[in-house]
Parts: C-alpha cells; sequence; structure tokens
C-alpha cells in the first residue's frame, strides 16, 4: 500500500520581500517540501498590508493598498493552493511553515514597529496556537521566528534562531524564548516544542546559501511527523 503525502501548510504574508513574503525564500520552501515527497498547500490572512514599496527605489507608494491576500496568490499561482489563514484546520495538515520577508514583521505582527511588545494577527495566533496544541511541527524562516514564534509561544520558552543579529535575539528574548546563533546554512530544531528555525536572509548572502538552511528546515519539520 501506498504511503500518504505528507501535508504541510505553508503561511504568505504577501509578495515581495520589502513588504510581504521574500520570494526566494517562499519558492525554496515549496522546493523544498516537493522534494521531500510531500505536498503543500498555502495560506495567508485576508487584511491589508502595513504599506506597499516600490521595489525598484524601496520607496513607500503614499496612497496606495494592497490586500495581502490578494498579493500572496502571486506566489501560490492564483486560488487553487491558496486558502485565507482563518480557515486552516491543523487537523488536515502534518506541519506549517513560515517563510519570512518584511511581510512577517509588517503583516503578520507588528513587529518591525514594536519589537517585543507587537501584536500578532488573530489568524495567524490562532494558527501557530492549534498546530502547537496538536503537538505537530513548526517552522520559521528569517524573521518569522521573532515576529511571530517568539511572539506566539515564547511563553512556552522555544528555543530558535534568527542568525545572530543582537537587537532582534534581544527581542526574542523579552518574549521569554530561548535565542541561539546559527549560521544559514543550518537550523535550530527544539526537540521538546517541534519547533525549527533557519535565518535564511537574516543572514544570505545569496540563494544557495539560503537553499542550505531551507532545504535542512523541511527535512528537519517532516521528520517531526512521524
Amino acid at each position: 500500500m501506498e504511503e500518504q503525502r505528507k501535508k504541510v501548510a505553508v503561511v504568505l504574508s504577501g509578495c515581495g520581500v520589502f513588504d510581504g513574503t521574500e520570494i526566494h525564500e517562499s519558492i525554496l520552501t515549496l522546493l523544498a517540501i516537493e522534494e521531500e515527497g510531500a505536498s503543500w498547500h498555502c495560506f495567508a490572512p485576508n487584511v491589508e498590508q502595513m504599506h506597499v514599496i516600490d521595489h525598484s527605489t524601496g520607496n513607500v507608494e503614499e496612497g496606495e493598498t494592497r490586500n495581502v491576500f490578494v498579493e500572496s496568490a502571486r506566489i501560490s499561482r492564483g486560488a487553487d493552493k491558496l486558502s485565507e489563514l482563518a480557515e486552516y484546520d491543523p487537523a488536515e495538515f502534518d506541519a506549517i511553515v513560515f517563510p519570512g520577508g518584511f511581510g512577517g514583521a509588517k503583516n503578520l505582527s507588528d513587529f518591525a514597529l514594536r519589537g517585543a511588545e507587537a501584536e500578532v494577527q488573530e489568524s495567524v495566533t490562532n494558527a501557530v496556537r492549534s498546530t502547537h496544541a496538536m503537538g505537530k511541527p513548526i517552522g520559521f524562516i528569517c524573521i518569522t521566528p521573532a515576529s511571530v514564534g517568539a511572539l506566539v509561544l515564547g511563553g512556552e520558552g522555544i528555543e530558535l534562531t534568527i542568525g545572530n543579529d543582537p537587537d532582534t535575539a534581544s527581542a526574542v528574548v523579552q518574549c521569554g524564548a530561548k535565542h541561539s546563533d546559527c549560521p544559514v546554512d543550518d537550523v535550530v530544531v527544539d526537540l521538546d516544542n517541534k519547533v525549527v528555525t533557519t535565518p535564511a536572509y537574516m543572514l544570505g548572502p545569496g540563494v544557495v546559501d539560503i537553499r542550505k538552511g531551507i532545504s535542512k528546515l523541511v527535512n528537519e519539520v517532516l521528520k517531526l511527523t512521524y
């Protein structure tokens, strides 16, 4: 009898490094999931972005608004593989993974503005807490270990990494989590809480470098599903 494929939920925060999901990180996550023989489905909150950035200049586009869910559909290649995060049911998936990008600190929470005092979107909090409560693994990439993981699960004393940036690591610790320095091609695995983290573009410098860490994260996340 053929073994059933593992199913991984991937949470997006828009499309584009400065105001949404980091595109390289998201695509490498989806690629790694398929390379491990698993399947994926994307989720995103149906909320407005904090702001819109012109990625050719880095400037805020005054007066322009975009929707996180609508923009995330650019990465998922349309609606067939994308659902609103409020509809996420951890019982239907084996794991959940959060790629990075500033959207993780602007749209999933307001960590970019408030650091350790930030608030997390309700649908994001519910997704993380419900998955954790069922004992299923969670992967956080780049800034999301701080902007989501530490904010939601810091009270559980989870161990995670954002690389080695001292200011961000300090915010992680303020949330109650434990921070461990980590190179871009490696991961930190909290076996007790089934949380896996990797720095990705918090360290960089390039696609080849971050792919190693993201591939290892997906591998470790899926190992924790057995």
